[in-house]
């Protein structure tokens, strides 16, 4: 018998140890520091909030695919990540039954109706946090917080906009998380930490986060001031809102995100410019979750100009002819 001297065989032809569990669970440790930080600041209510959207994630997923007739796969942890980076979202004092609903909106509605994982072309947690926004905009929009004690009062970005009344915490205040804010937004120690530790760990690389990040410190110090063009506060910006939340979890979704290293510094650029413009100019204090998921559905447009040429393609055709 003849034995076969070449054996053709699909793509992928490398492989790794690595495993889709295995990422989710350096993600669920990266934010491990987030979460315990939100704990501290804001008590048991943020231990509730993250634990029942968190519940409800999973579970949503495990009954729907039981429903679909699907094989089950919560045990990949990609729905646990998914619904403790929506409930990191969320302001301390949001009815409890909110992120619920949008736990179950974000794995039914934006991730399993569209295939499962890697499938979806939006980021899941972003995305339902989006559609609580608009369903129930007063429970997503007040819900905020001092820490420690409980009182109701308005977020550092809120004060920027000129939207609410109250003292501008200080710098060092803010880089610790000493302020209003959704539960995981607000220590930005607590998120570089978490950042460092994916980076470190190779779980995500550095395009997306200093992409997006450069762009909202450029944008808002050339064009935030009120005294003329390089005069805006870049330290009150970096160290407030979603901005290091979005840029180190959020955009770095690995389904969501373009493939090439250039591609995901376009896609980091491009989200920190409209988290920018809609800091400056737009009617909401806070861009980052729009301009994530704008450069989410921009992806596959970058994917297309920046993945290289597989070797012996022909090219694109030009206007008026055909590629060769």
């Amino acid at each position: 018998m003849v034995q076969p001297k070449l054996v053709v065989t699909s793509s992928p032809h490398l492989k790794t140890a690595t495993t889709t569990p295995l990422l989710m669970g350096e993600v669920l440790l990266a934010l491990l520091p987030v979460g315990l930080v939100s704990v501290v600041l804001f008590g048991p209510r943020a231990l509730a909030i993250m634990g029942l959207t968190t519940a409800a994630a999973v579970a949503a997923e495990a009954l729907y695919q039981k429903a679909a007739g699907k094989a089950l796969t919560v045990t990949d942890g990609s729905a646990a990540v998914t619904g403790l980076l929506l409930a990191l979202g969320m302001p301390p004092l949001v009815p409890l039954w909110v992120p619920v609903i949008g736990a179950g909106f974000a794995i039914i509605v934006v991730k399993q109706l569209y295939g499962g994982l890697g499938h979806n072309f939006m980021n899941p947690a972003l995305t339902a946090r989006a559609f609580l926004v608009a369903a129930w905009p007063m429970a997503m929009t007040t819900g905020w917080m001092a820490p420690f004690d409980g009182v109701t009062t308005a977020t550092p970005l809120q004060v920027m906009k000129g939207l609410a009344q109250a003292p501008m915490a200080q710098p060092w205040e803010l880089f610790l998380g000493l302020r209003a804010g959704s539960l995981g937004e607000v220590s930005v120690l607590a998120l570089a930490l978490g950042g460092g530790y994916l980076l470190w760990r190779r779980v995500i690389d550095w395009q997306i986060p200093a992409g997006f990040i450069g762009t909202v410190a450029l944008v808002t110090w050339v064009f935030g001031g009120t005294r003329g063009l390089f005069t805006g506060d870049v330290v009150l910006h970096l160290l407030t809102g979603g901005l290091w939340l979005g840029a180190l979890f959020m955009a770095t979704d690995y389904v969501t995100s373009p493939v090439t290293r250039r591609g995901r510094l376009i896609m980091g650029v491009g989200g920190g410019l409209i988290t920018a413009l809609i800091r400056l100019w737009g009617g909401m204090p806070e861009g980052v979750t729009f301009g994530i998921l704008l450069m989410n559905v921009a992806t596959p447009l970058i994917d297309r100009f920046t993945v290289p040429r597989v070797f012996g393609q022909p090219k694109r055709a030009g206007k008026g002819g055909q590629g060769r």
